[in-house]
């Protein structure tokens, strides 16, 4: 197993290398220095609007969902957060024009179609999910279990 590791951790690094290197061989000096700017800044983002305003909407849909519809609910909006933050460098650039290395597409529009299939696929969970609660109380154990209760 050491020898895996060893192994594994020596082409991290000379990926990491390498890809500083090209990094480095890509970018002006006024990039480079541009660059870590914008990735405080993206952290700095992340970490102090987008994360407490998904904890946030987390904590007032959950609340409002009762019972078993919580995990959905939760799951639901936590692939919403994370493909919104994967998203995000692209929707910000949007406004400097396409970038035809990334994607030559409208990436509001597959953004926006990405979020509604993530949420149709939740809301389609809960009605199922709701179907299936329903048609067990109706069951004849469920029945049974409430004969014994009275």
């Amino acid at each position: 197993m050491t020898k895996a590791r060893t192994t594994l951790a020596i082409c991290g690094v000379v990926l990491g290398l390498w890809g500083l290197w090209l990094l480095l061989q890509t970018l002006s000096t006024a990039a480079l220095i541009r660059l870590p700017l914008w990735l405080g800044g993206a952290v700095l983002a992340d970490d102090f609007v987008l994360i407490p305003l998904t904890i946030g909407v987390g904590w007032i849909l959950t609340r409002w969902s009762i019972g078993r519809t919580v995990a959905t609910v939760r799951t639901t909006l936590l692939y919403v957060g994370i493909t919104t933050l994967i998203a995000i460098p692209l929707l910000l650039r949007e406004g400097k024009g396409a970038n035809p290395t990334v994607l030559s597409r409208d990436y509001l529009r597959d953004w926006l179609l990405l979020e509604a299939t993530i949420v149709l696929a939740g809301v389609l969970a809960l009605v199922v999910g709701g179907r299936r609660l329903r048609r067990a109380d109706g069951s004849a154990g469920s029945r049974l279990r409430r004969a014994r209760r009275s």
